[in-house]
């Protein structure tokens, strides 16, 4: 197993949910962590509770569906960390209603922010991760990207797309020691999930929580360097 002790991390969306439990968990693991997101309070606090770790932690407000404003958050972390070792791609939005009813606006920026934003942090990060010789990208999906159903065409279409771009980056970084990995968990007891959308109570004794999906997230990357888990789906057992 790979110790992670000293690396540095980079999570988008990482000042609330999964990515703020990401961000907790490597920070238990001694991993110095870059958090972003929109909401500039809500980063600051996040990277003050993660430095309370022992480690150092900064961050960066920015759009990751503006790709003028991630080159320029990027560039700013890596005035502070010279190394990004490990990139969690988790940034994202959701809303659901049918073909027919959701405004087209609104389906185009589901677009825009979980795909292209997962485009753009990844094309500004590989060339970092190159000339480090190695690195790890964790692309958040989800099983809405594994299965279309009804009211969900735009989600799932950007999830699917994630899914599609993550193997495609997959197999171009595999030669460069950089690992990809895709990961497509199911319904997870967020403030998204359970507040913004208002699909799960988040029943603990039931329902995924945060810190299980950081679990999985700090087992796939202390997999030994020559292995490398293209993906994974994680479920409630019995929601």
């Amino acid at each position: 197993m790979t110790t992670l002790k000293g690396k540095t991390a980079l999570i988008t969306g990482g000042g609330r949910g999964l990515g703020k439990a990401t961000a907790i968990a490597l920070a238990k693991e001694g991993v110095n962590i870059a958090v972003t997101g929109r909401n500039e309070e809500q980063l600051k606090s996040t990277a003050n509770e993660l430095e309370a770790f022992g480690i150092k932690a900064t961050y960066a407000a920015f759009n990751v569906g503006n790709q003028a404003e991630v080159e320029a958050g990027i560039r700013t972390i890596h005035q502070t960390f010279p190394r990004i070792d490990i990139l969690i791609n988790n940034a994202g939005i959701a809303a659901f209603g049918t073909v027919e009813d959701m405004p087209s606006e609104i389906w185009e920026n589901i677009i825009q922010i979980n795909v292209l934003g997962v485009y753009y942090v990844a094309k500004a990060v590989v060339p970092i991760m190159k000339a480090q010789g190695q690195g790890d990208i964790i692309n958040i999906a989800s099983t809405a990207g594994l299965k279309g159903s009804a009211n969900s065409s735009a989600y799932s279409a950007s999830k699917s797309a994630v899914i599609a771009f993550s193997e495609s980056l997959m197999y171009e970084m595999r030669k460069e020691n950089i690992r990809v990995t895709t990961l497509t968990p199911s319904t997870i007891a967020t403030d998204m999930t359970m507040v913004d959308l208002k699909i799960t109570d988040g029943n603990p004794e039931k329902i995924l929580q945060p810190e299980d999906f950081a679990a999985l997230i700090i087992d796939v990357l202390r997999f030994n360097r020559r292995a490398l888990l293209a993906s994974a789906s994680i479920f409630s057992t019995n929601p």
